[in-house]
């Protein structure tokens, strides 16, 4: 009998905000897969996890490089689908760890969607998390949205065009990925008005947390785990 894959989001990186669901999870299966870039050993999300797992659990590492390359990409996520099809085929049931939620700009979707091109038969599961979007409300208590307000999620790798654009017709924005496009982010934010009072929220529920309103460029490139909360101004603008 084959095993069974787990997308299990782990939240934005605290231990203590897995769900019951990922705990219990984790608690069982057999192998642990975990996703890092080709270029770093270390990963946030086997971290946030490491607490929940049973002893002696197999860790096996996935790399994934940081690159566009989409041919890259492509064998980066094949051996990742064919390392997982052999441990599921062994009988083995896996956890594929993912910061936040698996379905919410993760490595997993590629995953999911690569292994059932090759491997039909095989069973996935997911596990939701939390997104680091809803722990940065949380922690600065800002309401995400209410009433017939509308919620904007926005990649900031998007062109600052492409950006106003979103941000013109949203009540809530929240840009993810606020990290080397921040000028064009900025640029954005404050052509729609909305730079004034936008949050900028690096490393949320890590030790290095660092919430600051507004964005100033002289304080250079903010951490890679950054993201941008960003309400309508009250004028509508």
């Amino acid at each position: 009998m084959n095993g069974v894959l787990y997308g299990i989001g782990v939240g934005p990186g605290a231990p203590d905000l897995l769900t019951l669901r990922a705990v219990a999870v984790l608690g069982r299966v057999d192998v642990v897969l975990s996703a890092a870039s080709s270029r770093n050993e270390y990963s946030l999300a086997l971290e946030a996890a490491r607490p929940h797992l049973r002893s002696g659990v197999c860790i096996r590492r996935l790399d994934f490089p940081m690159t566009r390359d989409k041919a890259e990409l492509l064998r980066a996520w094949r051996e990742a689908a064919r390392i997982t099809q052999d441990v599921l085929e062994e009988g083995l049931n896996a956890a594929f760890l993912t910061i936040g939620d698996p379905l919410v700009y993760s490595t997993f979707g590629y995953l999911m969607r690569t292994l059932a091109e090759c491997a039909p038969h095989l069973s996935v599961r997911v596990v939701p998390g939390i997104t680091s979007f809803q722990a940065a409300a949380a922690r600065a208590r800002t309401v995400l949205c209410e009433s017939g307000e509308t919620l904007c999620i926005l990649p900031g790798i998007n062109s600052r065009e492409e950006l106003e654009d979103c941000l013109k017709h949203a009540d809530t924005a929240v840009v993810l990925k606020a990290y080397r496009n921040l000028s064009a982010i900025r640029d954005a934010l404050h052509t729609t008005g909305r730079l004034e009072n936008c949050l900028l929220v690096s490393q949320v529920e890590q030790d290095s947390e660092h919430i600051r309103q507004g964005i100033d460029l002289a304080e250079g490139v903010p951490p890679y785990m950054s993201l941008v909360l960003s309400k309508k101004p009250a004028s509508g603008r």
